[in-house]
C-alpha cells in the first residue's frame, strides 16, 4: 500500500514539473521573439522648424460698456400716472419718461403760493408803517423773515412737483419698461435703461509688466463671437494712474465709434493690441508641444543610423524648450528648438525618448496665427 502511495506521489510529482518546465519555456521563448521583433514603431505627423515674421501683440479679454448709461428711476415715491416712453425709443435730452400722481403736491404748492402772497402784503404793509415810525425795526425784520420763509417753502415743494416728472437725462436709446401704470413705486424703483450708444468703451485690464508697451491713441482691435468675421477698432483714452494692489494689473480704457450700434454695453470680447514689434522667431503649433510641472517639452525626429540619409530607422528624442507668445495656433519658442528640426505634432502621447517612429503626414494639426471658427 505504502509503495502505490509513493509511486503515484512521485508520478504526480513529474507532471507537475513538466508542467512548470513547459510554462517557464513557453515564457523564455515568447521574451525571445519579442526581443527580436524589436519596439513596435510609433506613426506620428511632424512639421519642420522655421523662422517666420512674428508681430508681437498683447491679447485680453474685456467689457463694454456704454459712453453713458443708466437705469431711469425716480427720486421720490409716488403711483405711477402715464408713461410718455415706447421700449426701444431712441429720445434726446429732457424727454418725458412717465409722471407720478402729484395732485396732491400741486394742491400744497398752490397754498403756499397764497402764504406766500399774504407775507409779502403783510410786510409791504408794515414797510409803510415802519416809514412813519408807527413800528418798530424788530416787527418788520419778522415780516421780512416770514416773506423770505414762504418762498423757500415753496421752492422746496416745486422741487417735489418737479421730481414727479421724470425726465430723459441725456440722450440714447431706451430699454424694457419695468413699470406699469397704477403701481406703486419707491425712490430707485427701475424703471427702464437708457444707454447712449454712439460711443462704447473698452474696459480691460493687462498686468503691469505692459505698461511700458502702452500709449494714449494706441489701437486695439476687438472681435466678439455676435459678429465672428468682423474687426472693431478702438483707441486707448485712458491708462488708469494707479495698479491694482490686489492684482498688480492696470485697468485700460479704449473707445470707439458704435456704428449702426452693433456693440451692446455689458459684451464680453477679446481685444488684441498691435506693439507694431516685428521680428523673425521659431513658431511651432500648439499640439506639438507639451506640458507639465517640470516645464514645456517637445519630441524632434532623429536618424538613429550612421548614415544620416537612411530614413528607415527614425527615433523621438524628448527635449526641453522654453516658449513665449501665443498667437492662434501657433506658440512662439524662445529656445529648445534650432531651424529645420523636424518636431512632432501628433501622437506624442504614444512616445518615450528614444520610441522608433513612423512618419505620416496626411494629417496636419491646425497652424495659423489668424484662425477664424468655421460653423459645422
Amino acid at each position: 500500500m505504502i509503495k502505490r502511495m509513493i509511486i503515484m506521489l512521485t508520478i504526480v510529482g513529474l507532471i507537475l514539473i513538466g508542467i512548470f518546465g513547459f510554462i517557464n519555456f513557453k515564457a523564455r521563448m515568447i521574451k525571445q521573439y519579442m526581443s527580436a521583433q524589436g519596439e513596435p514603431l510609433q506613426t506620428v505627423s511632424t512639421t519642420t522648424a522655421n523662422y517666420s515674421k512674428w508681430t508681437s501683440m498683447l491679447d485680453t479679454v474685456a467689457t463694454l460698456k456704454a459712453a453713458q448709461g443708466i437705469n431711469i428711476s425716480a427720486e421720490v415715491s409716488g403711483m405711477v400716472a402715464e408713461i410718455y416712453f415706447e421700449e426701444g425709443e431712441t429720445v434726446t435730452k429732457g424727454t418725458p419718461i412717465i409722471q407720478l400722481r402729484d395732485h396732491d403736491d400741486k394742491a400744497k404748492l398752490e397754498a403756499l403760493k397764497a402764504t406766500a402772497e399774504l407775507t409779502k402784503t403783510t410786510y409791504n404793509r408794515d414797510l409803510a408803517q415802519f416809514n412813519i415810525n408807527a413800528i418798530s425795526k424788530q416787527t418788520l425784520d419778522i415780516d421780512k423773515a416770514n416773506v423770505d420763509i414762504a418762498n423757500a417753502n415753496i421752492s422746496q415743494q416745486q422741487a417735489i412737483v418737479n421730481k414727479k416728472l421724470i425726465l430723459a437725462p441725456f440722450s440714447g436709446k431706451l430699454g424694457i419698461r419695468l413699470i406699469d401704470i397704477g403701481q406703486y413705486i419707491e425712490p430707485g424703483t427701475p424703471i427702464t435703461t437708457l444707454q447712449d450708444l454712439d460711443t462704447i468703451f473698452v474696459d480691460f485690464y493687462l498686468p503691469q509688466q505692459a505698461l511700458s508697451r502702452l500709449k494714449i491713441g494706441q489701437k486695439v482691435t476687438i472681435q466678439t463671437d455676435s459678429f465672428p468675421n468682423q474687426e472693431f477698432i478702438a483707441e486707448i483714452k485712458v491708462i488708469n494712474p494707479k495698479i491694482e494692489v490686489n492684482t498688480r494689473n492696470i485697468s485700460i480704457r479704449a473707445a470707439l465709434k458704435n456704428q449702426h450700434f452693433k456693440l451692446l454695453p455689458g459684451m464680453y470680447v477679446t481685444i488684441k493690441i498691435n506693439l507694431n514689434t516685428d521680428k523673425q522667431i521659431i513658431t511651432l503649433p500648439r499640439t506639438a508641444i507639451s506640458f507639465n510641472a517640470f516645464g514645456a517639452h517637445i519630441y524632434r525626429i532623429e536618424n538613429n543610423n550612421k548614415d544620416k540619409k537612411d530614413p528607415t530607422n527614425l527615433i523621438a528624442k524628448q527635449s526641453t524648450i522654453t516658449t513665449g507668445e501665443t498667437r492662434g495656433d501657433q506658440i512662439a519658442i524662445l529656445s529648445g528648438v534650432k531651424e529645420g528640426d523636424i518636431i512632432v505634432t501628433t501622437g506624442q502621447i504614444k512616445l518615450h525618448n528614444g520610441s522608433p517612429v513612423r512618419i505620416d503626414n496626411s494629417i496636419q494639426p491646425l497652424n495659423e496665427a489668424t484662425p477664424q471658427p468655421i460653423d459645422q
